[in-house]
């Protein structure tokens, strides 16, 4: 198993430039299809828009018609991720990326972690499930709010080899929720170096700064690698 190691802010070399550019200018007529193995909304449109400047079509499992295992029950975000990566590979056939990701409280001992999208049960949507988390910390002050979002990131290719990616975002949770951009805790979960909630800022900021834009950020230069082995240029054997 070949793996990227977690980068929180990932270096180019003028190799790297070299590669990108040239990957850039080839395949701009021949877009490779990427599936992204979710059917969360918010989450299509953040992958969508970080991966920008690759030159591929992202499918969804809705668009494909396919009905992936939705079960996560790994005891890491790396392992639900793989699982994802796999399973979204072997039922498509395409180059795949999946992600799992989590809310870790440090007040709470790191809950609720790999299992944020699950707290309270299948029955809550995101507002239900952040206006619990903040009834767990309604005694918890200021200081000691301090969380952080973290994501893994796996790609999972036609020819079997696997690779991941870290990032996270240290903030602190909020008492109230704010803004109306984002998805999931978003809106609870403070940046002081923003003055802002996460849902509060815009979207080319946070997909700048967020965890899954620094997973994403630090995966980008093996798939661009990947795409440069997938599509061939003009003349090439």
């Amino acid at each position: 198993m070949n793996n990227l190691k977690e980068c929180r802010h990932p270096t180019t070399n003028s190799r790297q430039r070299q590669i990108e550019r040239w990957a850039i200018v080839c395949y701009s007529a021949d877009m490779v299809p990427i599936l992204i193995a979710t059917n969360n909304a918010g989450k299509l449109r953040e992958f969508e828009q970080l991966l920008a400047s690759l030159p591929i079509s992202l499918e969804s499992p809705h668009q494909l018609g396919l009905k992936l295992d939705g079960e996560e029950t790994g005891t890491s975000y790396l392992e639900n991720a793989r699982a994802k990566a796999l399973a979204g590979q072997q039922a498509s056939g395409l180059l795949t990326l999946a992600d799992d990701s989590g809310l870790e409280v440090e007040a709470l001992d790191g809950e609720p972690g790999i299992y944020s999208a699950r707290q309270g049960g299948p029955g809550l949507d995101d507002i239900a499930r952040y206006e619990l988390l903040l009834q767990r910390l309604c005694t918890v002050p200021w200081p000691q709010r301090t969380a952080h979002f973290r994501c893994v990131v796996v790609a999972a290719t036609p020819t079997g080899e696997i690779f991941h990616a870290e990032g996270s975002c240290t903030g602190k949770i909020a008492f109230h929720p704010s803004g109306a951009h984002g998805f999931g805790y978003d809106p609870i979960f403070y940046l002081p170096e923003y003055h802002q909630s996460m849902s509060e800022l815009s979207p080319t900021l946070k997909n700048s700064i967020s965890h899954r834009a620094r997973a994403v950020q630090a995966i980008v230069p093996i798939l661009t690698r990947i795409i440069a082995a997938t599509v061939q240029p003009d003349g090439a054997a």
